[in-house]
Order: C-alpha cells, then sequence, then structure tokens
C-alpha cells in the first residue's frame, strides 16, 4: 500500500483521526466507511488513487477508531455525520470533493450529496441505499425488515455491546467472515479491526450511528445533479438489490453496476472496482 500519513483534522466540534495520501494539491476524493470498519476498510482502494494522481483522505468518522466518541446518541444523527465531511473538505481548503461511501459511510454520501450538494464533485456508493429509500423501503418490503433486524437489536442499551464484545469479539468477526466470499477478512486483518473495536467506549459509539437512525426526519430528497455511480455486490446479505435501484433513480445522471459480490465488493473484487472508481473519476 502507498504511504500513508495520519493526521487529526478538526471539524464540526470534533477531532477526527485521518489518513492522508497523495500529491497535496491533487484533486480530492473522501473515502467514508461504514460498520464495523474504519479507515483501513479502504486500504485496497488507495494505492491506485495515489498513482492516478488523487488527494486521499479517509476519516475514522466519529465514534470509530482513533476519532473522537461523544457518548450522547444525538451526537450521531446523520446531519452531525454530514458536517463532520463537509468540515473536512472546508479545513483542507477545497471548495468540493468527490464522495466515495460504502454500507454507513455511503448513507452519509448520500445525504451530503442530496442536502450539500455545492460540496460534492462526483458521488460513488458502494452497497448503501439512499437514507430516504432505505427508510421508505423497510416499511413496505417484509425481505428488508426481516434483514434489518440486527438493527432493531442494536437499539437496546447496553446488552449489544456486551454480547458482541464477548470472546474477542468473536461473533462480530464471524459476521463479516459469514456474509463475505472466502478469505475476504483474514485473521490479520481481522485482529487490526479487533484493535479499533477495543478503543474506550468505541463499541457504544459505533453502535450510536444507529440508534441516532430514529432522530432525524428524512424526507424524499429532489433529483440529484451531479455524476453519480452506484456499485451493488448483488449477494449482499443485509440490502436488497431493490435498494440500489431505487436509490439510482433519485439521481439525473446515476449508473447503476451489479457485480457479483457480497456486501464487501470493495475489498472482494477490488481489481474490478478500483477500475470502475478509476473509469468514473476520469471522464
Amino acid at each position: 500500500m502507498e504511504k500513508v500519513d495520519f493526521v487529526i483534522i478538526e471539524t464540526n466540534g470534533i477531532k477526527l483521526h485521518t489518513a492522508v495520501a497523495g500529491p497535496e494539491d491533487g484533486p480530492l476524493v473522501i473515502l467514508l466507511h461504514g460498520f464495523p470498519e474504519f479507515w483501513y476498510g479502504w486500504r485496497n482502494q488507495v494505492e491506485p488513487l495515489v498513482q492516478a494522481g488523487y488527494r486521499v483522505v479517509i476519516p475514522d468518522q466519529r465514534g470509530y477508531n482513533l476519532s473522537e466518541k461523544p457518548l450522547e446518541i444525538k451526537e450521531y444523527t446523520i446531519d452531525h455525520l454530514r458536517d463532520d465531511i463537509t468540515g473536512i473538505i472546508d479545513y483542507l481548503g477545497y471548495k468540493k470533493a468527490t464522495i466515495i461511501g460504502h454500507d454507513w459511510g455511503g448513507i452519509v454520501a448520500w445525504h451530503l450529496a442530496s442536502t450539500k450538494p455545492d460540496y460534492v464533485d462526483k458521488l460513488m456508493v458502494i452497497n448503501s441505499p439512499h437514507p430516504a429509500v432505505f427508510k421508505s423501503t423497510i416499511l413496505k418490503d417484509p425481505l428488508q425488515l426481516l434483514r434489518s433486524m440486527y438493527m432493531m437489536f442494536f437499539q437496546l442499551p447496553k446488552l449489544p455491546e456486551t454480547l458482541l464484545s464477548q470472546n474477542d469479539y468473536e461473533s462480530v468477526k464471524k459476521v463479516l467472515m459469514q456474509t463475505s466470499l472466502p478469505d475476504t477478512f483474514t485473521d490479520q486483518e481481522l485482529s487490526k479491526y479487533m484493535q479499533a473495536w477495543q478503543q474506550p467506549n468505541a463499541l457504544t459509539t459505533m453502535l450510536n450511528w444507529y440508534r441516532a437512525m430514529t432522530r432525524t426526519p428524512l424526507n424524499k430528497p429532489s433529483a440529484l445533479q451531479m455524476p453519480v455511480k452506484v456499485l451493488w455486490g448483488q449477494k449482499d446479505t443485509f440490502l436488497t438489490s431493490q435498494l440500489a435501484k431505487d436509490s439510482a433513480a433519485l439521481c439525473d445522471n446515476a449508473e447503476l453496476i451489479m457485480i457479483d459480490g457480497t456486501h464487501w465488493v470493495h475489498l472482494e473484487k477490488s481489481e474490478l472496482v478500483n477500475s470502475m472508481i478509476g473509469k468514473f473519476l476520469a471522464k
């Protein structure tokens, strides 16, 4: 992997531990991880982006790994998560960035592009629905409701943290391995993830993203104008493919590509995904 530096970026009243790589004057690309990852979830994407001349910035989002972890659930509403990212763009002296998000990072990316579009040059989302689409779908699609039951469990106080952390986070590791293609997560990589989960209060603040979901009203947004590319591993065990189609339909200029992979397609099919990222950014 290309040389990665780490800086603390103060944004939106919080300090975010952030991986940065590539030329300081290159076009800005911000990669947003999901649950239960951290900046390291984009390890396979850094090198090709840097070699193409981009300034690559990957924050540990609030509540994750080495970033600050406010304990109050209200600190994790979608507007706070969005403003962390616009604050990074401001902090770095850019007017806008290409935003690439996966899982929860994709939800933040969708919300940012929908509500503060001037900050977004291009948007790429990997296996993550627009939050307004997800909200409407979960109410009417029994299959998606069933797949999302773990989110209901996460609403409980303390019990999820207790169960998920048992036996060195064995259940979290199992979920990653069972919902991905074989050998996607090595023992060495899982040990790095566990180090992030073991940070003081990290598991609670990671789960607070889910607990804050119900605290933000989400209206159907107006059509997104910027170029949008949606990549979707069609064997996703958490999210139905219909979510991808409905999310892409919110955009005036979107391309949806279904890939033979799972929710973790950016790790499983890195060469393919990286090629698609490169072509999208070069347009």
